[in-house]
């Protein structure tokens, strides 16, 4: 049952609501970037190994990653706005937790276990399926803007928290995402509603006419398993999988955990370093969202084998650059320009091949292997360092995966297909 409009707008609410969750997701990329700037930090205050800190950050990727197609599921089957706020409540409550931490333990916990979980509820999972609620047209464009907000939260954060690290330590860092995350309590309560028909609207785009979408029935759990194990049974789904495996290994994993120190083994400092990263969010939101223009328009497939190549050559110019101003400019721009850029033709893929309805579950698990991919990437980064004494290494084998993961693109059949059906 619908209720009568009370949104101003009309169809164009869509974009309201696109601007709340561009906002959370926002958040939960600055919650997810943070430990890079409180590796050193946390160093020093605790004797911790950095490893041992990477293995914390390996654990919250590897989770935020796993969360996403459960949330897909969960949002489908008991609502987008409590999945989004008790994932917010979550990530608040995690990172004011850890202010309490005296132990590696207490880090895995907070700022691997819980974050990783509430943030896996708000993550590009959440972007593809506000996408496809609310949207009928301008997918790839809208997909792309959200898909920015991670950019975006490197633009706005990083920079931030790496003048509280430097200045105060990792304490303000955990405390500012704190406040943070809870200050969208009442944004997403107010301003998300559940779907277009809750208010009386119809997805923009569509027409007056559109079917109204069937409720999600039945226990979610075993849904979400059983749409991972249809979509297992298709060469697609293992395609999309492994390049966006080597799309975290590539980006939040290796980059995202480890340049901030990189850069530090390399003379530069922290906060300078942050503005290096900064800089990559800025060429990274118009990337982005360029991505998803593109996506609208041309051959996913294409424009994957673009991003993957150009992310493995940057990866394997950097530990040659000589990290000189120029250089690292250089890097920022090639590097920045197509960090989250294959988010957009991603998704299209998979919901051409697997439906709107199964797309964002499917993409969800396709996320996971992102994740999957990252969490290796964190620890690997951490253990290359303390075992070589550099960096390099680490950068040059990501490289590497990157040129493979473009020619992989290359096989993906855009096609839609239809699993076989699980056995009895």
């Amino acid at each position: 049952m619908t209720i009568a409009n009370t949104r101003p707008f009309g169809q164009r609410y869509a974009f309201v609501v696109v601007g709340v969750i561009f906002l959370a997701l926002l958040i939960s990329s600055g919650l997810r970037s943070a430990p890079s700037v409180m590796m050193v930090p946390l160093e020093e205050a605790f004797g911790w190994r950095r490893d041992t800190i990477s293995f914390a950050t390996a654990i919250g990727i590897f989770l935020y990653g796993l969360a996403g197609p459960f949330a897909a599921a969960f949002m489908e089957r008991f609502g987008l706005r409590k999945t989004i706020l008790g994932a917010l409540a979550l990530m608040s409550a995690s990172t004011a937790l850890s202010l309490l931490m005296s132990q590696p333990w207490h880090l895995i916990a907070t700022w691997g276990v819980m974050s990783g979980v509430g943030t896996g509820a708000v993550a590009t999972v959440l972007g593809a399926t506000v996408t496809n609620r609310w949207f009928k047209t301008n997918r790839g464009l809208v997909m792309g803007l959200m898909s920015a907000s991670s950019a975006t939260g490197l633009l706005v954060f990083l920079p931030f928290l790496a003048m509280l690290a430097q200045s105060g330590g990792w304490k303000p860092v955990a405390i500012a995402v704190s406040i943070a995350t809870a200050a969208l309590l009442p944004l997403v309560f107010l301003l998300v509603p559940e779907r277009p028909a809750s208010i009386g609207l119809r997805r923009y785009g569509a027409e007056a006419d559109e079917p109204p979408v069937a409720m999600a029935t039945g226990n979610f759990l075993i849904n979400t398993f059983s749409t991972l194990g249809r979509a297992a049974r298709t060469r697609v789904f293992w395609y999309l999988f492994l390049t966006f495996f080597v799309c975290g290994f590539t980006t939040n994993g290796l980059v995202g955990t480890h340049l901030i120190a990189f850069c530090g083994d390399m003379g530069i400092p922290e906060v300078q370093a942050a503005g290096l990263l900064a800089l990559m969010g800025v060429f990274d939101l118009i990337g982005t969202t360029l991505s998803g223009w593109l996506t609208d328009r041309f051959d996913p497939r294409k424009l994957l084998f673009v991003y993957y190549g150009v992310r493995g050559l940057s990866l394997m110019y950097l530990p040659y650059s000589g990290f000189s101003v120029a250089s690292l400019t250089i890097f920022a721009v090639l590097y920045g320009l197509d960090w989250i850029a294959t988010v957009p033709p991603t998704l299209r893929l998979s919901n051409e091949a697997f439906g709107d309805r199964s797309g964002p579950l499917v993409f969800g698990w396709v996320v996971a292997g992102h994740q999957l991919g990252a969490a290796c990437a964190a620890f690997f980064g951490g253990y290359m360092r303390e075992f070589q004494g550099t960096y390099e290494l680490a950068f040059l084998i990501a490289g590497t995966t990157g040129i493979l993961a473009a020619l992989v693109s290359l096989l993906i059949d855009s096609k839609p297909v239809e699993p076989a059906p699980l056995p009895a």
